[in-house]
């Protein structure tokens, strides 16, 4: 990796109106020549295989975030140098369409922001993930994307060419009702307010998006399983999904501390109540029991969350597609690139 210099701040791009002012943060941002983009998950315990990252680290600086911990790969910490020390793979588009030319590629879905969130702010100065998303569609490989920024209504003309000719799926992370909360926890990513703007902005394009209620942290945002579950719904949402917090590695340090700072009176009760749906831990790594927890008050959750579902009137369960309409470019189109 080599250092470059900073791009301009998207804050004051041209696409400032998608995006909310954040905290005055240094930046130092990395070009990686990644030889690869198509990251491959091997956990039994997720329902997808392949994921795109065209960003390591992430400024959107949410103090739970478990890819932290893959930033000490890069010899970074997983504190503050997770959101500010931002790794950029300039090369990913190229990469992505090398993949799909392989006689190996298949055509199955891809994740976009498996590790850290794809429309991040500086996505609106290098559009790298447009760019990849622009790759999918000319092949039209099936996509999901799971993101917190509203940037990406940007590329709704992108979107709307892979839900009309391949298969699309679009998740806002909202886990907390309210924007005080939401901004102590996630202190540069949109407001809660902003993703529901953007879920509705994208649930009246046609493209068909779910709620991502995650993590679940017991003692600070499992009241606000039914409200967030009926605004999504009424944002046109059709499917939501959910996990429990996981603290692996440095993640419990960083998490626990900014706890600590934001909400020094209910610190000691998130902490006793994680302990007890871990069985005494805070935290637990092993595959089918990190995303969930175990004991009554897991289960009363688990409960809530179902009961929650079913009053706000979601009924569609997201399996993937059934058949891939994956198809590699010929004459023509393939001649423009």
């Amino acid at each position: 990796m080599r250092t470059i210099s900073n791009p301009p701040n998207p804050f004051e791009s041209r696409h400032q109106e998608l995006l909310e002012p954040a905290d005055a943060a240094k930046l130092t941002v990395y070009d990686d020549q990644a030889r690869d983009i198509l990251s491959r998950n091997d956990s039994p315990d997720l329902p997808f295989r392949w994921s795109v990252n065209p960003y390591r680290g992430c400024f959107h600086a949410c103090a739970y975030c478990y890819a932290r911990s893959s930033h000490e790969y890069w010899g970074f910490g997983a504190g503050t140098d997770f959101e500010s020390k931002i790794i950029v793979k300039k090369n990913a588009p190229r990469l992505l369409r090398h993949a799909f030319d392989k006689p190996s590629w298949r055509g199955e879905l891809i994740l976009f922001s498996g590790n850290t969130d794809c429309y991040q702010p500086l996505e609106a100065s290098y559009g790298l993930t447009r760019a990849c998303l622009s790759v999918c569609a000319d092949y039209r490989n099936p996509v999901s994307v799971i993101t917190k920024g509203a940037l990406i209504l940007r590329d709704l003309d992108v979107l709307k060419q892979l839900n009309q000719e391949a298969w699309l799926r679009v998740y806002i992370s909202i886990p907390f009702l309210s924007d005080e909360v939401a901004r102590n926890v996630e202190p540069h990513a949109p407001s809660t307010t902003k993703r529901f703007e953007t879920m509705k902005a994208l649930s009246d394009a046609g493209i068909p998006t779910g709620i991502s209620l995650a993590p679940l942290i017991p003692g600070l945002n499992e009241d606000d399983i039914p409200g967030l579950l009926e605004r999504a719904r009424k944002a046109g949402a059709s499917t939501a999904m959910t996990a429990l917090l996981r603290l692996s590695g440095h993640v419990e340090t960083v998490f626990l501390d900014r706890m600590r700072e934001a909400f020094p009176l209910r610190v000691g009760k998130i902490v006793s109540r994680l302990r007890e749906v871990r069985a005494g831990t805070v935290t637990e790594g092993r595959f089918f029991e990190r995303q969930r927890g175990k004991g009554v008050y897991w289960d009363m959750m688990e409960q809530l969350f179902t009961m929650a579902k079913q009053r706000a009137g979601f009924t569609n369960e997201d399996n993937g597609p059934m058949n891939t309409p994956f198809r590699r470019p010929t004459g023509e189109q393939i001649a423009l690139f």
